[in-house]
């Protein structure tokens, strides 16, 4: 089961997004919908609404929830909006969770979530959509469905900015142009990476292909970010960080991210093998560091790959404080202020990786660079003792 975040400011066109996909085979599970639902006529919720708002938040014709009137009080009130949703989070999430158990295994669930970046909801998922149109366009939109301007910009700016939603995104979904290009590209969303993800998932298979060598892309720091969240998510909150060649700004790199998770032992990194698999991360077996000092058996570690098609990722599992999990720091940390080092570095790994263009997995690539890697040790030590580095 692939798990998808989807969300927007209002306005933006998500139920446009929910649709379609529902349309191509997802499982969408929509908000808002049981946001009405838990305090329909008759449901404990709206008991408890009225009991905290009094009979005005009710049409006192049919006895249901006047939205319009609740609308009023809350949406110009954090106190109030904070009651009324200790009220119905816990209801719609409870619901929420009955409905993704009875999906299939092999299902595509589409989270229809309003409030997912101001609730912190991203990393529950395996991927979060953003569909995005300008505040003019949403508003237009809005005052056509037949609210007022003064109501739609208060809503509008109740929810989180562009900049918060930018920063859980991992596709964004522009909605500031013609209808069908909209869906175009959710088509192409659901057959290239979609559909796909959610096969890795559920078989357990990582996404491979021969990774190339290309120039630094600043958006990695951003993707390492969002995807350091959700594994640290699926482990616990274990501490979790972004190493590697994409963790050193200005060096180019083979576009994979690569992690490493803490863990206070190799059998700890074992119990939460299946939480990671089941977000995203599938375990490949035993590894053991290439050992650059210190005793051989400390050397060891655990390693797990990411599913996404489209987003290459490394995961180490490594006792926090060993001699792996203190090197990949240091290395890291190394490269980022030594520039003659990165940029020599960087000319090791473009040859190389031309000479291993063919090298499927990048064993032989990763091989032809531990002459360099063995050097680093005793240059790295001076450089670190002679107080040019923290």
């Amino acid at each position: 089961m692939l798990r998808v975040g989807l969300s927007g400011g209002i306005g933006s066109g998500k139920s446009t997004v929910a649709k379609r996909l529902a349309d191509l085979g997802a499982v969408v599970v929509d908000a808002d919908r049981l946001a009405r639902e838990v305090v329909a006529p008759g449901t404990p919720g709206l008991a408890e609404i009225v009991s905290a708002f009094g009979d005005g938040v009710l049409d006192p014709s049919s006895g249901a929830l006047d939205r319009g009137a609740l609308a009023a009080l809350v949406f110009s009130d954090d106190g109030a909006r904070a009651v009324l949703n200790g009220i119905t989070h816990p209801k719609i999430a409870a619901r929420t969770a009955e409905l993704v158990e009875s999906a299939a295994d092999d299902a595509v669930v589409v989270h229809d979530v309003p409030l997912l970046v101001e609730n912190g909801l991203a990393p529950m998922y395996h991927l979060v959509l953003i569909v995005h149109a300008p505040e003019s366009v949403r508003l237009e939109r809005l005052v056509l469905r037949g609210l007022g301007e003064e109501d739609a910009r208060n809503r509008m700016a109740k929810q989180a900015d562009d900049v918060a939603r930018r920063a859980v995104a991992d596709v964004w979904l522009d909605n500031s142009g013609a209808p069908d290009q909209l869906l175009a590209r959710v088509d192409e969303l659901w057959a290239e990476r979609l559909t796909p993800y959610e096969a890795n998932v559920r078989l357990r298979r990582y996404a491979g292909g021969p990774p190339k060598v290309v120039p630094y892309d600043p958006t990695w720091p951003a993707q390492a970010e969002r995807i350091g969240r959700r594994i640290a998510f699926a482990a616990g909150q274990r501490r979790v960080e972004h190493i590697g060649s994409t963790a050193v700004p200005g060096l180019a790199a083979k576009d994979v991210l690569d992690f490493q998770l803490g863990v206070s032992s190799l059998e700890e990194a074992d119990e939460l093998a299946e939480a990671l698999a089941a977000a995203g991360f599938p375990a490949l077996g035993v590894g053991h560091d290439t050992v650059k000092y210190g005793d051989p058996a400390d050397w060891g570690k655990r390693l797990h790959a990411g599913t996404d098609p489209a987003r290459r990722v490394n995961l180490h599992l490594r006792v926090e404080g060993g001699p792996g999990w203190d090197w990949a720091l240091r290395f890291r940390d190394w490269l980022r202020v030594d520039e003659a080092a990165r940029r020599e570095y960087e000319e090791v790994k473009l040859r190389l990786s031309r000479a291993h263009a063919g090298d499927a997995e990048g064993f032989a690539y990763g091989d032809a660079k531990e002459p360099w890697m063995a050097a680093a040790v005793g240059r790295m030590a001076a450089f670190y003792r002679d107080g040019q580095a923290s």
